[in-house]
């Protein structure tokens, strides 16, 4: 999408975009808690998360809002985000965590195993129906483009930009994949959030057993519930503090690090140890686990992983804003690789969470903590109950940690089949 296009934007004042965007979220907060027979039939069948994306989009696809020059965006995930990584594992009882065994895990490097092969099968797939639509030669390439897709699939933003800088597509080839990354992954998301809502039925497909996912979730719960209190503005503003504290504290650190290992350990940058937001969302995630074993943790009582999650939500709908769903018709080519190699994501998952009789629960963070990061897991994993956000914030983390080297490794194999 180019600057250009936007020109006549009917708001560009990020401060009325966010008003909007606010006014939109508090309509479906409010309306998916209504009595109102039509709203209790509709957000059956219809998640309410699924609209904090969707809803959004609409302001930029209707040209009311300039999502693409906004720096909404920005704030929320250099700002929000990890103030959010550090309220939400707060409360977090690693023990429990341990106790989800080792399905959790397997579900999330399939996951990135099914990214690594899913796009040089989607590139075969697409050259034997029409050998033009993966071709290209130099920075106009496709399978450079691709690259970048499986940076931010398998681990997030940063790692996005780390293949952008390394296989060196063209400016016109990434801005193309950046709106094919963001569509197909947020499809995906919804179907994975339609499922929450038949997690029980899945379970019962995959014959699996849940009972340890319930335990975390009743244990968590209960510690809430435990140490609950009316919040005074003291509190509100020591858990702001905290959040946002040790946010600024993470900048702080993060800006010395990621240039200092740029200088001094440049064969690091495979890894995205040179990037500044992933050393923000490592020390974000790292101290709010520290925190959780201090007295800090009983600020739950008083509402911090709500706080959390609230600017978690405002995170969502900044990421809806930058989408301009008529985009696919733009490149339905590229969309249509984007989705065959989704497919062989989705179909791997599936097939391992059915022969190690994993949780859909499992499934759908192992997915989303490779394909959406720290912006959709933990999202993902609260739809099934908040108190078990903090969940997909780990295997996000190790997403990101992952993230560079197994994209690095695909788009080698991608340059290979695209040959």
């Amino acid at each position: 999408m180019n600057n250009a296009e936007h020109v006549g934007a009917l708001i560009q004042n990020d401060a009325v975009t966010l008003g909007l965007l606010l006014l939109l979220l508090g309509g479906i907060f409010y309306t998916s808690n209504s009595t109102n027979p039509f709203f209790s039939k509709f957000y059956k069948v219809v998640p309410m998360l699924l609209l904090c994306y969707f809803l959004p989009s609409l302001l930029t696809t209707f040209n009311i809002v300039d999502g693409e020059n906004s720096n909404l965006y920005f704030v929320a995930s250099r700002y929000l985000l990890p103030a959010s990584l550090v309220l939400l594992t707060l409360s977090i009882n690693l023990k429990e965590v341990f106790k989800l065994g080792s399905k959790a895990l397997i579900m999330f490097f399939t996951g990135t195993l099914g990214v690594i092969i899913g796009g040089p099968l989607a590139i075969l797939i697409a050259s034997a129906i029409s050998p033009n639509l993966v071709g290209g030669a130099g920075p106009e390439a496709v399978w450079r483009g691709l690259t970048t897709i499986a940076g931010s699939w398998i681990g997030g933003g940063a790692n996005q930009a780390a293949m952008y800088e390394i296989f060196k597509p063209s400016d016109h080839l990434y801005s193309i994949m950046i709106t094919v990354d963001v569509i197909v992954a947020e499809v995906w998301m919804a179907f994975l959030l339609i499922g929450v809502g038949k997690s029980h039925r899945i379970d019962k497909f995959f014959k699996a057993d849940a009972s340890s996912v319930e335990t975390l979730q009743k244990s968590m719960h209960d510690f809430s519930q435990r140490i609950a209190r009316i919040p005074s503005t003291i509190d509100l503003m020591v858990i702001l503090a905290i959040g946002l504290g040790v946010t600024g504290l993470a900048h702080l650190v993060a800006d010395f690090i990621a240039p200092y290992i740029e200088v001094h350990a440049v064969y690091l940058k495979k890894f995205s140890l040179t990037s500044k937001f992933f050393w923000l969302i490592i020390l974000a995630t790292t101290a709010g686990i520290g925190l959780s074993f201090t007295k800090l943790r009983n600020y739950e009582g008083a509402g911090a992983s709500k706080v959390g999650t609230i600017f978690i939500y405002v995170l969502v709908a900044t990421i809806g804003m930058k989408m301009d769903i008529t985009k696919i018709f733009d490149n339905i080519g590229l969309f249509a690789v984007g989705a065959i190699w989704m497919a062989i994501h989705v179909i791997l998952m599936i097939l391992v969470a059915k022969a190690i009789k994993a949780p859909f629960f499992f499934l759908a963070v192992g997915s989303k903590a490779n394909i959406g990061g720290a912006a959709s897991a933990p999202v993902v994993a609260a739809a099934f109950h908040p108190s078990l956000a903090p969940v997909g914030v780990l295997l996000a983390v190790l997403g990101y940690a992952l993230g560079t080297y197994g994209a690095w490794l695909c788009g080698l194999i991608m340059q290979v089949v695209a040959q």
